[in-house]
């Protein structure tokens, strides 16, 4: 059997929501141990690194607003591939899984414009501006606020996940311009120093840790997304119950 076979009867097999509810009991707890330790050594690095000449102390920071915002778009992205799973290979889990990302990168939303406005302060003098980028991420998080709503405003399912792919798709647009709004407008957030074709250009003692606490954030995300399915695929078993035994009682009324 080629490779792409073998890939094929993986993906087909854990569209079986039971086979996929067996593979979360067996890799939640290691998931869940490998991002504590993460987090304990990259914790432990950011504090441990050096005051930036220009920034001081306040450069520690970056180790949790870097990351966030990296997250809040990387998320988005997953959900963008879900919704084309939803409309295009209509897989089970498709929907399942942009539905409990949705709240995920909220979250990692409202964290990175948390932190930006705290590293904002000092540095610029001012918490908030309404610059290109920190607009667009703005944008970002109302749009997760509105897929949530959606998704909780609407009884079925199904309707519901279609709506909301179509809207994460034609959100998406949005992400390339978080991107390099920084290189197309004049802002006051500095440009990329990490991910450039030229390679990193900040100091080693802060990559360092930023890359692992990146990688700490990444697997947090991976974590809760898989935990978030989980509880969803629960959740609607017990409502179908719950319909179920309503329409049974009906009959026998």
């Amino acid at each position: 059997m080629s490779t792409t076979s073998l890939v094929l009867n993986k993906v087909t097999g854990l569209a079986n929501p039971t086979r996929f509810l067996a593979l979360c009991r067996s890799i939640l707890p290691w998931m869940s141990g490998i991002t504590a330790l993460l987090f304990a050594v990259g914790l432990y690095m950011s504090f441990s690194s050096t005051s930036d000449y220009q920034q001081g102390y306040t450069v520690r920071i970056m180790y949790v607003h870097v990351p966030a915002a990296w997250l809040a778009m990387m998320c988005y992205s997953v959900m963008a591939v879900s919704a084309i799973g939803t409309l295009v290979w209509r897989h089970p889990l498709a929907d399942v899984s942009h539905k409990a990302a949705a709240p995920l990168g909220a979250a990692f939303t409202l964290i990175s414009l948390i932190t930006g406005s705290l590293w904002g302060k000092p540095m610029w003098g001012t918490w908030w501006v309404w610059d290109a980028r920190l607009t667009s991420v703005f944008i970002l998080f109302i749009m997760y606020l509105g897929l949530i709503a959606l998704n909780r405003a609407m009884d079925e399912p199904a309707k519901a996940a279609r709506v909301s792919a179509v809207l994460i798709l034609v959100g998406f647009v949005n992400i390339p311009i978080i991107k390099f709004s920084v290189e197309w407008w004049n802002t006051l957030h500095q440009p990329a120093s990490v991910v450039r074709m030229d390679g990193p250009t900040i100091d080693p003692s802060f990559l360092w840790p930023l890359l692992v606490m990146a990688t700490a954030f990444t697997m947090l995300f991976f974590t809760l997304h898989i935990a978030a399915m989980r509880n969803e695929i629960w959740r609607r078993r017990v409502t179908s119950q719950r319909r179920m035994a309503a329409r049974m009682a009906g009959r026998e009324e």
